[in-house]
């Protein structure tokens, strides 16, 4: 890791000096300079891999699956997985109707994650741009936006996005809207305090003394010096609507019954606790480890990003 660091320090790209090649080299220092630091997070780290192993298999699932995931055979219906004495024709066993399990969890893990991160990316655009817009200018837009996020988080999110699904309806598009809709709240309040915070300081000032524009000044000094709190905030809001999502596909409310969603199976599954665990546990394990990896990671960021808590 210290050579490739080394390596982008002194390598010569074959464009010439502009802002955007100072931009490019800080982004990718700043990137290789993450992953030196969570070496000395061995949880963190662990949690990348896992991480990183959930997105490969989300990617390539077509190639990974053994059997299409909507096939049904009732023939080997409740058959258990290998280490209850199945065979590896089907490794994690088979649910009430004959699907391979394995198959399913691997295309759940693409569902789990392109809602989770399609969210989250909404959420960063929508509640950034407006935090920072009213802790910059302040004034009754600030007001008014204080006052709608106020108003959103009294209502608890689970609540409120089942109510969301109930009135437009289960559906993959429906669910993200839903999940959207209340999550923006978080980012838009951190983004405005900090902005508050940072837009009085002397490099701000500095600025306006060039004669920057104030927008100017938001995207290119004030939010560079706040993304790692947004980084760390998404990360970890990333696994909470995760487990949201699941939520609301164990109790009917989020993707089509037709499309493999960890949710919807451990509800499938709950009739046959007694008799075949597994259709509940494994996707249930799956939905654990992805989650716990992405707060390891997220609080090991946090650490690494926060100078307060960082260990040199």
């Amino acid at each position: 890791m210290a050579r490739l660091q080394e390596k982008v320090l002194t390598s010569n790209f074959n464009f010439k000096e502009s802002p955007f090649k100072i931009k490019y080299r800080k982004y990718l220092h700043a990137a290789v300079d993450i992953l030196s630091r969570l070496k000395k997070y061995p949880l963190a780290f662990v949690g990348l891999i896992v991480l990183v192993v959930y997105f490969l298999m989300a990617v390539f699932a077509p190639f990974l699956c053994p059997h299409d995931p909507a096939e049904s055979n009732i023939s080997i219906r409740l058959k258990p997985p290998i280490f209850l004495g199945g065979d590896w024709s089907n490794p994690l066993g088979t649910d009430s109707i004959g699907r391979d399990l394995l198959s399913r969890i691997i295309y759940g893990s693409r569902v789990s994650l392109l809602i989770g991160v399609i969210t989250v990316s909404i959420s960063v655009v929508v509640g950034s741009s407006l935090g920072a817009v009213a802790g910059y200018f302040h004034g009754r837009f600030d007001a008014l936006l204080s006052r709608l996020a106020d108003l959103l988080l009294a209502f608890p999110f689970l609540i409120f996005t089942i109510g969301a699904m109930a009135f437009m309806g289960p559906g993959f598009w429906n669910l993200i809207i839903a999940l959207s809709f209340k999550s923006w709240v978080e980012f838009y309040r951190l983004v405005r305090g900090e902005m508050l915070s940072e837009k009085n300081k002397e490099y701000v000032e500095a600025a306006k003394a060039l004669g920057q524009n104030d927008f100017t000044i938001i995207l290119s000094e004030i939010m560079p010096n706040i993304f790692h709190s947004i980084l760390v905030l998404a990360t970890l809001r990333l696994g909470y609507l995760i487990v949201a999502e699941a939520s609301l596909s164990f109790l009917g409310l989020g993707v089509p019954p037709e499309i493999p969603a960890w949710g919807s199976m451990i509800q499938s599954g709950k009739n046959h606790m007694m008799n075949a665990f597994w259709i509940s546990t494994l996707p249930g394990m799956a939905l654990v480890v992805l989650v716990l990896s992405i707060n390891l990671l997220g609080e090991g960021l946090r650490d690494i990003l926060d100078p307060r808590l960082r260990i040199d």
